[in-house]
């Protein structure tokens, strides 16, 4: 079926062409312009189509090429227009077409995992989990007239990132342009997509009187750490519920009443942590309107598991190039963003697939994100050479199931060993107690070749 080529590529760069078949089976070039006329607002295409644009951000995302400058000197004679005209077409991509490419692309891509068996277990069976998370863009560099002379860091945008764990994709995202806007002001866009049997979970940012109570009305459920503004009635005593395994657990119901004066009756749990947190708490409260059949201890591992999506967005700064500080333009900072949303959702069908050969717990407890990403950084620009574009058609319009049993295919001829992750061992702590202040500068090299004379002293 693929040629000479192809097949060299799908011996020794197996993940390449999956993330590439993915792409163009999502969003083919036509797709995506067709796609772009249907759901951009104001902007139109003249000479520069938004498929050009997404590839050559592609570039940039998947760390091919360091800037939208170097992505378009590389293919400048297949782009026939000017590097002003792309900062212009970038400047000026509405965020919320942004948003919608990350939708349009995690939906097209939850079937394709389904047909694969690449889903992980439910952490609560019956329930579609859902964890938010606020996310602020990185300072871009002062390029822009009106930066200049400011004396502050630029913010171009910040946004809520919206990860379901069963299939691993960042599902949807809600980017907003002013950088100094409160996550609170995101909230209602958000609260309109809830659904019944959604379970949220949430920071305690997000632990406000018209949150909870519209999720509740909505039919929806809730795990959120308890805001300290949050207004509430204590109904019952607060009750031991044993041991978790960050702590000591104990719960009371609470009743909140929201806008209208209609009463909400939560439960409230207190951990007692073993560890503190970060910011130095040793006790935590948990809020939330799951049954009372849901332990307590359950409901404790839920919100644990939040760090899912911290983790999401540590791989996004890691292996991505995600936050692209020489676009100080909002729209443009916010689209770079966008796509390297999705450039994780692809990510996420390769570990779906090989989820689907090896079983689950291989594959999340030993793949490295990082070796996957960095064989794509590395082979990528190459496939899209050696291999024109017209020979990725097929994948075009072929069938969900038989993309699959491709995708499948390919996932087992990926050599574990190769992308197989190098854990650390724990680090020491450090002596507690006053430390010496820094003076000036060492030598490294001065320094190991000091441990090495003491060690060859008798």
């Amino acid at each position: 079926m693929l040629g000479e080529v192809f097949e060299r590529f799908v011996a020794e760069s197996p993940i390449s062409v999956m993330v590439r078949a993915s792409l163009e089976r999502v969003l083919g070039a036509d797709r995506l312009d067709l796609w772009f006329a249907h759901t951009a607002q104001k902007q139109y295409t003249r000479d520069l189509l938004f498929s050009s644009i997404d590839d050559l951000m592609n570039q940039v995302v998947f760390c091919v090429n360091p800037s939208v400058r170097a992505a378009y000197q590389a293919q400048q004679d297949d782009e026939g227009t000017s590097l002003v005209s792309v900062y212009n077409k970038l400047n000026n991509i509405e965020t919320h077409t942004a948003a919608e490419l990350v939708r349009y692309r995690a939906r097209e891509l939850t079937p394709l995992i389904e047909h694969m068996g690449g889903e992980r277990a439910p952490w609560h069976e019956g329930y579609r989990i859902k964890i938010v998370a606020g996310n602020c863009i990185e300072a871009s560099e002062h390029r822009i007239k009106e930066l200049r002379q400011a004396k502050g860091r630029a913010l171009p945008g910040k946004s809520l990132v919206v990860y379901e764990p069963a299939q691993g994709l960042v599902t949807d995202v809600f980017p907003c342009e002013n950088g100094h806007a409160q996550e609170r002001s995101l909230f209602g866009p958000l609260l309109k997509t809830v659904q019944p049997k959604d379970l949220w979970i949430e920071d305690r940012n997000f632990c406000t009187r018209d949150v909870l109570c519209e999720i509740d009305n909505r039919g929806a459920f809730f795990v959120t750490r308890e805001h300290r503004g949050l207004d509430f009635k204590i109904l019952g005593p607060l009750r031991s519920y044993g041991r978790t395994s960050t702590g000591e657990s104990a719960q009371q119901r609470i009743q909140v009443m929201d806008a209208q004066g209609n009463a909400h009756g939560f439960r409230r749990l207190r951990i007692k942590l073993k560890e503190a947190t970060r910011d130095g708490a040793t006790i935590i409260h948990i809020v939330t309107n799951l049954p009372r059949q849901v332990s307590a201890k359950h409901v404790a591992q839920l919100y644990q598991n939040r760090w899912k999506v911290e983790t999401a967005f540590q791989h996004l700064e890691a292996y991505f190039h995600s936050e692209i500080n020489t676009l100080g333009y909002p729209k443009a900072a916010l689209f770079g963003f966008c796509l390297a949303l999705v450039a994780y959702n692809l990510l996420a069908v390769v570990l779906a697939a090989l989820r689907g050969v090896h079983g689950a717990e291989t594959v999340d407890e030993e793949v490295s994100l990082y070796y996957i990403a960095n064989e794509i950084a590395t082979t990528y620009h190459g496939i899209m050479i050696a291999i024109p574009a017209p020979e990725w058609d097929i994948f075009y319009s072929m069938r969900l199931a038989d993309l699959a049993a491709i995708l499948l295919e390919l996932a087992r001829g990926i050599r574990l060993q190769t992308i197989r992750k190098s854990p650390r061992r724990p680090k020491k702590p450090r002596p507690q107690g006053n430390k010496p202040a820094r003076k000036g500068h060492v030598s490294t090299a001065k320094l190991l070749m000091n441990r090495k004379a003491k060690s060859a002293t008798p």
